[in-house]
C-alpha cells in the first residue's frame, strides 16, 4: 500500500479496476485505513482485504525487505507466491518492490532482475537487459524483430563512459540481439529502436525528463489555446486529436512497468500515480499474467542461454 498518494488514490485505481474492468482486486494493508478508504466508494463489499500493519515508506531502500518481513509488498508477494493471487501491483519504493520481489518470489533461473532500482550496473547487465527487453517486446507487444538500442551522449561506438562502451562491445557481437547502435535522449519518443537498454540512473532522469516535458509542453498549449478566441475554435476543431495524443503520452495511460526476472508477475506503478494510473497498472498486471508474458520470458531467456553465451 505504498506511492505518493496512499491509501486514497491507490484504493480510488482498485475500485475502478473492478467496477470498470472487472477485475477481481485484492488491497493488502491495514484493514482500519483501507476500510475506510474503501467506504468513501461505497465499495466494502466489491474489494476484498488482506491485512498487512507495515508498509514500505517511499525513501526505504532494499534493505526494508529484511527488516519488514510482514509488509504489505511482502505479504502481496506470498499470495502470488502462494498462488492465491495472479500479480503485484505497487506504487511503493521501486528498490523496496525489487528487494522484496527477489526475496518472496525468487529470480528465474539465469536471469538478471531488471528494474529501475538497478543504478549501478555492470556492461554485462546492460546486455542482460536487452535480451529481457528483446524478450518482453516481441511476445508482449508483438514486434517481429525488436531493434534494441544502446542510451549514451553520441551515435558513435566509442561515445560515452567505460561501462557503455564496453556494453556496445557485448551488444555487438551477442546472438539474439538486432543492435542498432547507440542513441541518444532524442531518440527515445522517435521510434528510431524498439528497446533502449541503460542503467537504472541514466533511464530514470531520462523518463522523468521526458514527463516534465511532456506536461510542460500541454501546459504552454493550454495557455495558448485560452489566450484568444480564434485559439480555442481551432482547438475545439482539433479535439479528438488533441485528447489522442495526450492520452499516448500521458504516463498514467500506461500504468506502470513489469519487473522482469522474477517468478511471477509484479507491476511497478509510478509513484506518484493517481486512480487512473493504478487501475490501469491492475490491467496491464492482469494482461501480463493471463497472457503468460512473464514465464514465457523466462524459457526465452533460458533457452538463449542454453545455445550461447548470453552471460559473458
Amino acid at each position: 500500500m505504498g506511492g505518493d498518494h496512499a491509501p486514497h488514490e491507490i484504493v480510488a485505481g482498485a475500485v475502478h479496476a473492478v467496477r470498470e474492468r472487472g477485475l477481481p482486486v485484492v488491497l493488502v494493508g491495514s484493514p482500519r485505513v483501507l476500510y475506510e478508504a474503501l467506504a468513501d466508494h461505497d465499495a466494502t463489499k466489491e474489494v476484498p482485504i488482506v491485512r498487512a500493519e507495515e508498509a514500505l515508506s517511499m525513501d526505504e531502500g532494499a534493505l526494508a525487505s529484511l527488516r519488514r518481513p510482514r509488509s504489505s509488498i511482502a505479504i502481496a508477494c506470498h499470495l502470488v507466491r502462494r498462488g492465491d493471487a495472479c500479480a503485484v501491483v505497487s506504487a511503493g519504493s521501486t528498490a523496496g518492490i525489487v528487494a522484496t520481489g527477489r526475496l518472496r518470489l525468487k529470480g528465474q533461473q539465469g536471469v538478471l532482475l531488471d528494474a529501475g532500482a538497478n543504478a549501478e550496473v555492470k556492461p554485462e547487465m546492460l546486455l542482460q537487459f536487452a535480451h529481457l527487453g528483446s524478450a518482453y517486446a516481441e511476445l508482449a507487444h508483438g514486434v517481429a524483430t525488436p531493434k534494441v538500442g544502446l542510451l549514451t551522449i553520441g551515435s558513435e561506438a566509442e561515445k560515452g563512459n567505460k561501462l557503455v562502451r564496453r556494453a556496445h562491445e557485448l551488444l555487438q557481437s551477442s546472438p539474439g540481439i538486432d543492435f542498432a547502435g547507440n542513441v541518444e535522449g532524442y531518440d527515445l519518443l522517435t521510434g528510431k529502436v524498439d528497446v533502449i537498454t541503460t542503467d537504472g540512473f541514466t533511464g530514470n532522469i531520462a523518463l522523468k525528463t521526458m514527463e516534465g516535458a511532456v506536461r510542460y509542453a500541454f501546459a504552454e498549449l493550454r495557455e495558448t489555446i485560452e489566450d484568444s478566441r480564434l485559439a480555442r475554435f481551432g482547438a475545439a476543431m482539433q479535439r479528438s486529436r488533441i485528447r489522442g495524443l495526450r492520452r499516448r503520452l500521458d504516463a498514467e495511460a500506461h500504468g506502470g512497468a513489469v519487473l522482469l526476472g522474477l517468478n511471477g508477475t509484479v507491476v511497478i506503478a509510478h509513484g506518484a500515480s493517481k486512480a487512473s494510473g493504478v487501475s490501469a497498472a491492475c490491467a496491464l498486471a492482469a494482461d501480463l499474467s493471463s497472457a503468460g508474458i512473464v514465464s514465457a520470458i523466462g524459457d526465452r531467456i533460458a533457452a538463449a542461454k542454453g545455445s550461447h553465451r548470453l552471460w559473458p
